[in-house]
């Protein structure tokens, strides 16, 4: 499959701040790829990269075959970008801006856009500035899915939002999948979870994982081990294994590397012959995460 972004060894520094580090990313084309991790991961520095609005410090990137540093003018017609913090012309009426912008594209679908218009049940006859928060960031994704983008960027869409503007805003979304590929850097890893198709995790700068979501949640498991007795926590736990804990005769800890068959003859040979149960229970999106997080071992262990 061909890649749609693709960044090597990608770095940015603000003085003595390492906002990316050696960052190697392959978004495929058609993926709708949800990029993840706390503030300050670098998510925004990365897109801002992407979008030619930062200028990388070491290594390169490339926008659907683009240098990113030659991402400007005539590329941005097949590119739908909105940041967190989008600026807009305030003393614009909604209908006046969609006009706007829509004289930027050729590809412009006024069909689509009343579409979105009906779906966001955007007030065309409000000003930008008299908007709450989540109307506005509606009003920027018309503009910016109005014109059938093939690729677009989406910058924390669903930061600060309600639930019932986020749910609009994933279904119109999961609607444009098919003919878009998708970033989108979110902390709402419920709404993510939902729609992505790839999942990559950005922390300290540093890309811990990339990798399909359908792989990601299949290989995580949490893991009850019932012993006949209790005893200590083996030393010879397998590198897979996160977060061991005991209470009493029961031991638990999260595989990451997960396969029934392997996974159950590892823990006999852990545990010897005292096991007396194995439980196996998949892990949402979320609890994947935090498991990264708290643990000092590698995701990709």
């Amino acid at each position: 499959m061909t890649s749609a972004i693709r960044t090597e060894a990608l770095g940015k520094r603000f003085l003595r701040l390492v906002a990316l580090h050696n960052l190697n990313l392959d978004v495929p084309t058609g993926a709708v790829y949800a990029l993840v991790g706390p503030n300050g991961a670098g998510k925004t520095t990365l897109i801002k990269i992407l979008m030619n609005i930062f200028e990388a410090s070491s290594g390169q990137a490339t926008v659907m075959g683009t240098p990113s540093t030659s991402i400007a003018g005539d590329a941005f017609k097949t590119i739908g970008y909105v940041s967190e913090n989008q600026e807009l012309p305030d003393w614009m009426r909604v209908d006046q801006f969609l006009r706007y912008v829509a004289a930027f594209y050729p590809k412009w679908d006024q069909t689509l856009e009343q579409d979105l218009i009906r779906q966001f049940d955007l007030p065309l006859n409000r000003r930008l500035k008299n908007l709450s928060r989540g109307m506005r960031m509606k009003a920027a994704l018309a503009s910016a899915l109005a014109f059938h983008p093939v690729l677009t960027v989406l910058d924390e869409p669903f930061s600060g939002l309600d639930p019932f503007v986020r749910d609009q805003l994933v279904e119109s979304l999961v609607e444009r999948a098919a003919d878009s590929t998708m970033l989108i850097s979110s902390h709402d890893l419920a709404e993510i979870e939902n729609f992505a198709t790839h999942v990559g995790y950005l922390d300290q700068g540093t890309l811990k994982f990339s990798e399909e979501l359908a792989s990601l949640t299949q290989r995580f498991r949490e893991v009850e081990v019932v012993r006949e007795t209790p005893a200590p926590l083996p030393t010879n736990a397998p590198a897979t294994w996160l977060q061991l804990s005991e209470a009493s005769a029961m031991v638990r800890f999260i595989e990451t590397r997960f396969d029934a068959a392997r996974t159950a003859e590892q823990v006999r040979s852990v545990f010897g012959n005292g096991v007396r149960d194995i439980t196996f229970t998949p892990m949402s999106l979320r609890s994947i995460f935090l498991a990264i997080a708290r643990s000092p071992r590698s995701a990709n262990s």
